[in-house]
């Protein structure tokens, strides 16, 4: 759950919010209560087979502002934002690491694995509890328990293959998608390591 929810009052909100949007046949993906003048609830879900529309996010953020109306966890006024995790989504259950095998992902550690805490590489899938990923000096199994962060690089691969799936699941714009207006779309290209 750290990943999904990493503050006391996230995991506390999670325990709330989680059961009404599996109930709804969703998952949670993230939560995070972010402060500023006004705080925000931001929270992030998709279907078990992935993705999730505009109206279901509406369906969810109804549900759960009912459900917190009455549990009123948060003391201070807050905006409650729904939302899909993104194309360049952050990671949190480990089943994310199997299924985005072959994609460009940066993982952060919570204490120094072999001198460092922050990876840069390739997904190549999970082993048991451990996430693997190619980096230069070659592949590297992380404990699923020991990361603090993770999160897919926006690459046009990854841009490419959500288009392709969304038009296969039928959820594309109707017509055909016109790729040239992603184009402009900055990716990370830089060879740093992070």
């Amino acid at each position: 759950m750290d990943l999904i929810a990493k503050t006391a009052i996230d995991r506390r909100l999670a325990e709330i919010v989680s059961p009404v949007v599996e109930d709804m046949g969703f998952e949670l993906v993230r939560l995070r209560l972010m402060g500023g003048q006004t705080k925000t609830l931001q929270i992030m879900a998709e279907r078990p087979e992935g993705g999730i529309e505009v109206d279901d996010c509406a369906a969810i953020s109804n549900a759960i502002s009912a459900i917190l109306d009455v549990e009123d966890p948060v003391s201070d006024a807050y905006t409650l934002e729904v939302s899909s995790p993104g194309i360049d989504r952050p990671l949190t259950r480990l089943k994310d690491f199997d299924t985005y095998e072959g994609y460009e992902a940066r993982v952060e550690t919570a204490e120094l694995i072999e001198g460092r805490k922050r990876f840069k590489g390739v997904l190549a899938g999970i082993e048991g509890d451990e996430v693997l990923i190619n980096i230069e000096e070659g592949t590297v199994g992380l404990k699923f328990d020991w990361l603090a962060d993770a999160k897919l690089i926006l690459t046009d691969d990854l841009i490419k293959e959500m288009l392709r799936a969304r038009k296969a699941a039928g959820n594309a714009p109707d017509g055909d998608l016109d790729e040239t207006q992603f184009d402009d779309i900055e990716t990370d290209t830089g060879t740093e390591e992070d």
